[in-house]
């Protein structure tokens, strides 16, 4: 499952390209958890829309900079900077405009079980936003993780990432082709990168549940953008409609 770092950067953004926006759009992370035991808590809060809007999304632009969260729950702080560390020594030789928040978790606010992890963000100045996450192992499963491994891993995760290109990143593309096909009935078009095996899978339900169907065209990168190959998706929408009414 997408950790909750990842979804605020970049599941809401990618909702309010479809309309659904305004202030009342947020996740708030009031306590963070940490597998087995877990005992986090989260407050999503989400604004009424009507219809979905159609997207034109085929142009992901040049990255411009990376931000990030490193986190930790009931370990040390120093957890955290080790992470931030690691990460920015891969980082810097790409990018200079880097930025790490450090998130320390404790007392009421913290979980059940300790844990420590990384979400890093690629933002392009198309407002394209490509993500990479990564925790340590369970309290009691696995092998033991250095702070300073993960954060060099979730760092190559992100140039992965970037490599793979589009204009959402591997683990949102099935919430985009939903949004997509809820939207009204005009045309919507969204670059992605290639296609993962979940996102093959979904678009086979989608079109068991909606009948619809999606035309798919490979673009080959240019010479000079390098990167993996591109999957550009195109569909009409079914025009959903939301009818919820207030109860009195």
């Amino acid at each position: 499952d997408l950790q909750v770092d990842a979804l605020k950067a970049t599941a809401l953004p990618l909702l309010k390209k479809f309309g659904i926006d305004g202030e009342s759009l947020e996740i708030k992370i009031n306590r963070r958890g940490m597998p087995p035991k877990g005992g986090g808590e989260i407050l999503f809060a989400c604004p009424v829309r009507k219809v979905l809007q159609p997207i034109q999304f085929t142009d992901p632009g040049k990255i411009k900079r990376i931000r990030g969260t490193a986190y930790s729950v009931r370990v040390s702080p120093q957890m955290a900077n080790r992470m931030v560390e690691s990460a920015r020594s891969l980082l810097n030789k790409f990018l200079p405009d880097i930025y790490i928040y450090t998130d320390h978790m404790k007392a009421v606010s913290s979980g059940k079980s300790p844990g420590f992890g990384m979400c890093l963000t690629a933002e392009t100045i198309n407002g394209t936003i490509l993500s990479a996450e990564l925790a340590s192992n369970p309290q009691g499963q696995g092998a033991a993780v250095l702070p300073e491994e993960l954060g060099r891993n979730c760092a190559k995760l992100l140039l992965e990432e970037i490599y793979r290109g589009g204009c959402v990143d591997s683990t949102n593309q099935s919430l985009a082709l939903l949004l997509m096909t809820l939207g009204q009935r005009d045309v919507s078009k969204v670059l992605l990168g290639p296609l993962s095996p979940y996102t093959i899978e979904f678009l086979q339900h989608l079109r068991s549940f909606f009948h619809i169907m999606f035309k798919i065209e490979t673009k080959t990168p240019e010479e000079e953008h390098m990167g993996g190959e591109k999957v550009l998706m195109t569909c009409v929408g079914i025009g959903f409609s939301n009818l919820s009414k207030t109860i009195r």
